[in-house]
């Protein structure tokens, strides 16, 4: 009777099935090198834009420190959302590699939230705390913003490899406060813009963000349900467990 074929040295023999799985592997998991570099110089544009507009005249408009003021809060916005779609994105498209970006563009996130504060506190207030705090009556939006950016400066700070380590199960936890930012923010554009008759964007994003979080909420319920049907106890299922 003649044996199957295998390959030598103990090597599994080449089979399509085994190819298709060893080719998927990478495309799921792996990008090209470049990628991430690209990435991380593609998220400078914003900065880069404001940059550039502020050689040309008048390029910031007839108020700078406003245009700069709202286009770095609009950004931090933008990246908070891409930050959230991360893990519904993977899970849809089975790309893994995905979530190799998802830290540099929450630390994005903060660093443009950072610019949108300074451009506030600098030179729209001059590190004024009696101006800041009578802005604040005036306007209570601008707590709200801060609060937000608090919690970023939060998550900003235990995203190091290190205090992954060290906070262990406790990180996961305390990175779901991104939810929590993303609707401070929400609230933080809508009320200002509320002001001004002019909810276009803010609606838009409180969509964006509607979505974002009933995908997070779905994805906890069919975990649990999922683990109470089989009773195993185990932690929270992958793409429901992280931001």
């Amino acid at each position: 009777m003649r044996r199957a074929s295998s390959s030598p040295a103990g090597r599994p023999a080449p089979d399509a099935a085994g190819a298709a799985r060893g080719r998927a592997v990478p495309a799921a998991g792996k990008w090209p090198a470049w990628v991430k570099p690209a990435v991380f110089v593609a998220s400078l544009y914003p900065l880069a834009r404001l940059v550039v507009l502020g050689f040309l005249p008048d390029g910031l408009g007839v108020n700078p420190v406003e245009f700069v003021t709202r286009s770095t809060g609009l950004w931090t916005l933008v990246f908070v959302c891409i930050t959230l779609a991360i893990t519904p994105l993977r899970r849809l498209t089975g790309l893994n590699a995905l979530v190799r970006v998802r830290r540099m563009l929450g630390l994005y996130a903060f660093f443009y939230a950072t610019l949108h504060f300074l451009s506030y506190i600098w030179f729209d207030m001059w590190f004024d705390l009696a101006d800041v705090l009578e802005d604040i009556v005036k306007r209570p939006f601008i707590m709200v913003g801060f609060a937000a950016f608090v919690l970023l400066a939060v998550l900003a700070a235990t995203s190091p490899q290190a205090m992954v380590r060290r906070l262990g199960r406790r990180w996961r936890i305390l990175h779901r406060a991104v939810y929590a930012i993303g609707v401070l923010a929400i609230l933080h554009f809508w009320w200002m813009m509320a002001s001004k008759h002019n909810l276009a964007l803010p609606k838009l994003y409180a969509a964006i963000m509607v979505v974002l979080l009933g995908w997070r909420v779905g994805a906890w319920l069919l975990g649990r349900s999922g683990r109470g049907g089989n009773g195993s106890k185990g932690g929270t299922p992958a793409g429901a467990s992280s931001p």
